[in-house]
């Protein structure tokens, strides 16, 4: 994550909540797995447009992942239904070498975005969050709301209402996800690009079927993914990841996750796992996701043994290609704006991580520490 401190824009003041909306802090895993059906559409009606906070993705992820920390999930009612979801946790981490106590949104590494989802009466929703968070500061030093996108409300309107409470705050810049958008045909999108990469795509194409008859394999249906499923882990691992420690299967909770995932996200009929195959052997693939009409690629891999085809270059060939010729909007490359994703679009969504600072002596020394002293002396060194 990049420390570079940008500046919110500013926002009006919004209403307090209207009597009718209700609260309620989730904080027992019970109570937020019979969430689930409402959670989703209430995800739903937010029209969010990634697979991401659904209940699915957000369950698994606090199974593996929330060891030490405690649910606190805020849902704001109104008239019965669900109309907004904070979905947070508390745990005590170090900043600086302090201890604080943190409330944070369930989110890490592999989760690639993240928000709070607000289907309904959004002024309402967000000041209704903040009053129950702002009511329990006697419990949290810190908020922090990892991988927003850059233009989530949530980022300018926590804000303002913190900073109008006597918290401080503060943006830091986080990652730019490649996409493309999806406009015209395959044909002409693929003729925009320079001639050099063209052909050296053709190179490729050229070289992988000196090997064999090469081929685009798309899984979707619940069996053949969890058939696939040890293939994927395979080849994500391959090579660097392994060496590393980064891949799937040298964590056994990363492996836990991915490994639920399939099984969940399969039932739910948004998971894709993409392969490039030379003679039915699979060479390259890809974690996917098909959902709001746009392709998301995410955890990918190859064998090294056919680095000189660039295999995973091929598969993200076929993926567009296939995305247009299945009418979908957009896909998604997620993560930060590698060079290997630049070579297929220009355009990137930004992310910030928003820190909100209770207004107490101990919080307002780590809020000068993070976005005074310590960007100086980095200056400074630079």
């Amino acid at each position: 994550m990049a420390g570079t401190l940008t500046s919110l824009v500013e926002t009006p003041m919004l209403p307090r909540p209207a009597p009718r909306c209700s609260l309620h802090t989730v904080t027992e895993d019970a109570a937020f797995l019979a969430l689930e059906t409402e959670w989703n559409e209430t995800v739903d009606r937010a029209r969010v447009a990634h697979p991401f906070l659904r209940h699915e993705w957000l369950r698994t992820w606090w199974e593996c992942f929330g060891r030490g920390g405690r649910l606190h999930i805020v849902v704001v009612r109104a008239e019965g239904r669900i109309v907004a979801i904070a979905p947070l946790m508390s745990d005590t981490t170090r900043m600086y070498g302090i201890p604080i106590r943190r409330l944070r949104l369930l989110h890490n590494d592999h989760t690639p975005r993240t928000d709070f989802i607000v289907a309904e009466r959004a002024e309402e929703s967000y000041r209704a969050i903040w009053t129950a968070l702002h009511q329990q500061r006697d419990s949290w030093d810190v908020l922090q709301l990892g991988q927003v996108p850059q233009q989530s409300r949530t980022l300018g309107l926590v804000s303002t209402m913190a900073i109008a409470d006597g918290c401080s705050t503060g943006v830091w810049r986080s990652s730019d996800a490649p996409y493309l958008e999806l406009r015209g045909t395959w044909d002409e999108y693929f003729e925009s690009l320079s001639s050099k990469f063209r052909q050296n795509v053709r190179n490729r194409l050229t070289r992988v079927k000196r090997l064999g008859e090469p081929a685009f394999e798309t899984l979707r249906e619940r069996s053949a993914l969890l058939d696939a499923r040890d293939d994927a882990f395979r080849l994500e691992a391959s090579g660097w990841k392994s060496d590393e420690g980064t891949s799937i299967c040298s964590d056994g909770a990363v492996h836990r996750f991915y490994t639920l995932l399939t099984e969940r996200a399969a039932e739910h009929g948004w998971l894709r796992l993409l392969f490039l195959t030379v003679n039915g052997q699979r060479i390259a693939t890809s974690y996917g996701s098909v959902y709001a009409n746009r392709l998301f690629l995410f955890k990918t891999g190859y064998d090294p043994a056919f680095a000189q085809c660039s295999p995973f270059k091929l598969l993200t060939y076929h993926a567009v290609r296939d995305a247009y010729g299945e009418g979908l909007t957009e896909v998604d490359f997620l993560g930060d704006a590698e060079p290997w994703k630049l070579e297929w679009t220009t355009t990137a969504r930004p992310h910030d991580w928003l820190y909100v600072f209770a207004a107490t002596g101990r919080a307002r020394l780590l809020h000068r520490a993070k976005f005074q002293l310590v960007p100086a002396v980095k200056r400074w060194r630079g």
